[in-house]
Formats: structure tokens, sequence, C-alpha cells
């Protein structure tokens, strides 16, 4: 069992261990040494740090930059900037580390870090493991000639705004669009914006003016409601909506209608599908709504299932030798475009296959309903087996509230002290009912 890494890299209350200054020091320096190990002695190993809009993020980068140059580790500073920007310029730059200092969704007060490969990649578990090895070491700093350099990347947005624009078709632009791009007060509030003028659409901007406090505050893909207030009342074609480090999007039809990661990545599979040019099969998570599942059988396109977290789709991705999967909260991983979640690019992928079959959004959409699905959080207070038979005997049971026909979830938060409960089916008066049920049976207990 890891430490410190959970789900997607180091997250918690900044101030508290392990976000805190010293840790972040350590940190630095013992991924140095970890992920440079196999550098040859004539290489300057190196590393890329990025950060989302966080007011820690200042301390912290300060933090990793001594750590890592202790190690004889060259650092790369970019500014704010989002996370699939880090796993990019890490490539452009063979820079041996990538460093994305964020909490993703979290409130500001959260923050921690994403480590990327040389590729590009999610670090594997066995690497995250070494590095927490040698955390508690003493830090032995190399001799001054060997100590790392640090300096700022000042055409970081430029590089990743051109490969962005890189993934969208040349000969088509967006001036009949009206798009409202809310960029959460986070990392992409600069890049996300000149990408969309540059293709010459309309853009109405909300939750763009970043203080340090109001990252996700609010705004982003986790309170859609305000996007669905500015797409009815700007009578937009289309909203768009990222988190905190931009590495997952969500949209909101021209009707107003919430689309989820599911829809999104059905609307990109059917595209590549009808353009030849879906690779293998599709990966979802246990949190895949069945529909799409259903979708899948339809289309004769493999679907496989693996568990919640980007990192996981993309392990499964490269397993099969597929290039492309997603989660229903809207990281959406196309490997051939990306070796990461990007919300920008698949929001422009969405955009192509909507440009390709002439359609609204809404239009779109109407292939592949969704079968409803309640989602409900559960504080942790007392740690919860969900193995236990207690748990199992009432999963059966929702089971049959729903007649057989739905699908129910009970798993741990990755990133947060939170049991979470998922029940779907296509009638919604039963999936809410063996929703309301497992709450009350588990809180019973807890």
């Amino acid at each position: 069992m890891k430490k410190f890494f959970g789900t997607d890299g180091i997250r918690g209350k900044t101030g508290d261990y392990p976000v805190t200054p010293d840790f972040f020091v350590k940190l630095g320096y013992a991924a140095g040494l970890v992920l440079t190990k196999n550098i040859k002695e004539n290489k300057k190993p190196s590393v890329v740090i990025g950060k989302d809009t966080r007011i820690s993020g200042y301390m912290l980068e300060s933090s990793l930059e001594a750590g890592f140059s202790s190690a004889g580790v060259d650092v790369y500073l970019t500014g704010p900037i989002p996370t699939p920007a880090i796993a990019f310029l890490t490539q452009s730059l063979k820079a041996d580390i990538g460093i994305m200092i964020t909490a993703s969704h979290n409130p500001y007060e959260d923050n921690g870090i994403k480590l990327f490969s040389s590729k590009g990649t999610k670090l594997s578990d066995e690497v995250e493991s070494e590095i927490e090895g040698m955390i508690e070491s003493k830090i032995k700093c190399v001799e001054p000639s060997k100590l790392g350099k640090a300096r700022r990347l000042d055409n970081a947005r430029a590089k990743y705004i051109e490969f962005c624009l890189k993934t969208f078709p040349k000969e088509v632009n967006l001036k009949k669009y009206k798009i409202v791009l809310d960029c959460a007060h986070g990392a992409t509030y600069q890049v996300a914006p000149e990408i969309f003028k540059i293709l010459g659409a309309n853009i109405v901007l909300i939750n763009n003016e970043p203080d340090g406090l109001n990252i996700n505050f609010q705004a982003g893909s986790t309170h859609p409601e305000f996007l669905i207030d500015h797409v009815k009342s700007h009578n937009a074609d289309l909203g768009i909506a990222f988190d905190g480090d931009g590495d997952r999007v969500i949209m909101v039809s021209d009707q107003g209608e919430l689309v989820d990661g599911d829809q999104i990545l059905y609307l990109i599979m059917d595209y590549y599908h009808n353009q030849n040019k879906l690779k293998g099969g599709v990966v979802g998570t246990l949190m895949t709504n069945l529909a799409f599942e259903e979708k899948c059988k339809l289309l004769e396109v493999p679907f496989e299932r693996t568990n919640v977290g980007d990192r996981y789709v993309s392990e499964m991705l490269r397993k099969k030798s597929w290039h492309m999967g997603g989660e229903n909260s809207g990281h959406i991983v196309l490997l051939n475009h990306h070796s990461t979640g990007d919300g920008i690019i698949s929001s422009l992928q969405v955009i192509s296959a909507l440009l390709e079959k002439n359609k609204k959004i809404s239009e779109a959409l109407k292939e592949m309903p969704m079968y409803p699905q309640v989602l409900i959080n559960i504080p942790l207070v007392n740690k919860i087996d969900i193995d236990s038979t207690f748990i199992q005997e009432i999963i059966l049971i929702a089971k049959e509230m729903m007649n057989g026909l739905g699908r129910v979830l009970i798993r741990t938060s990755g990133t947060q002290p939170l049991l979470r409960i998922m029940t779907e089916g296509p009638n919604k008066e039963l999936t809410e009912k063996a929703a309301n049920f497992l709450v009350k049976k588990i809180k019973s207990i807890s």
C-alpha cells in the first residue's frame, strides 16, 4: 500500500502533511533520484514543473525546485498551464520528468502534484512506491558544480497552443459557433480562450479571472449550473467547462442539457468509427453508463471497463493497443492525439464530430439516450469494508429493486474521504429508490 500517492498523484489540504514545503523539498529530491537513476553521466537530467492558479502553487513550486536542484536536476518552470501541457512539454523538451502542481477540481485550500514520465504518461504504481521509499531519506546534495539550474519557459503556452491546434482540421473554422467557455478560474484561463479565438469562434468567457483563491469556486466542470444558465441566456451553440487543471471537460448543449464524459466519449467514438479511424475498441471505467456499453455492442466496437482514474484508462489502452477511452467525469484519453487526458483537445474532437455530422450537439446526442444514473457521496467517518457480506447483500437487494435491469457500484474515493454510491438503470424512479436504500443502510453502520 502506498502512503502518499493516491489515484492521481498526491493531494491534500495545503499546510497539512504531506502538502507542506518541507515534504515537497524531499519529494523533489526523491523523484529526482528515482526518475533519473538510469540517465547517462554525460547528460544533465531535467524536469518541467507547471502549476494551476492556486495561491499555494508559488510556495510548492519553490520547494520542488529546491529538491530537484539538490539532486542535480535542471528545472524548467512554466507558470500556470494545464496539466496535459506539462505532459506534452516533458516530451517536447526531452525532459526526464514532468510535474504539475494541482489539486484538480478540489477547492483552493487543497493542492498536490501529478507526475509524468519522460514519455508524458502517468507514473506506474511501482515507480510511485519507489519514490515513496526514498522520501524519508536524508537529503544529500550533489556537489556544487552539479547542482540543478532553474529557468522560466517563456514560450510554454505558445508551444502548447500550437500542439492543440494541430488536432483540429486545418480547413475548418468556427466562425458560425457561439461558445460559452468556463475556465474555472483555473489553469486553462490563458490558453483555452486563445485557441478558440484563433479558430474564429464567438467566445463568451466566464470564470476566467483567477485570484489564487477562486479556482473551482462555483465554477468549471464541477458546477455546470452556471454554464447552463449562460448558454441559455446567450443562445449559444455550445458550452464548454474545464476543471481547475484542464485535463477534463464537460459540456452543455444548445438546449441547455448537461453533456457528461460518457456522452462526449460517444460523440468522438462515433466520429472516429464513421471515419474508419477507430483503432480497436474503447475503454471506460466502472462508472461508465450502461447505455454506452450497449451502444458499443450495437456498433460492434469492443468495450472494456477498468478502475476509476484516467491513469487506469490509459494503462488499459496501452495494454490493448487501443487509442481512446475515458470517464464520465470528463477525463477523455485520446492516445492518437496525446499521451494523457486533455480537456481542450477532447472538446475540439467533439466539435469536429459535430461539423462532420452537420448537427447541433443536442441533435447528435439523441442517438444515445443515457440511462438514469444516481451518484451519492457519503463522508467517511469510520472505515467501511466494501467487500463485506453486509455490503454485498444490500447491493443484491438494490439490484432486485431495479428488477435486475440496473447496475450498482459502491467504492471509496481515491482522492477524498468519501464513499461513492452509484445506481443506474432504465427506470429513473427505481434507480433513485435503490440509491436511497443503499445510503440509508450504509449510514446505519457508519
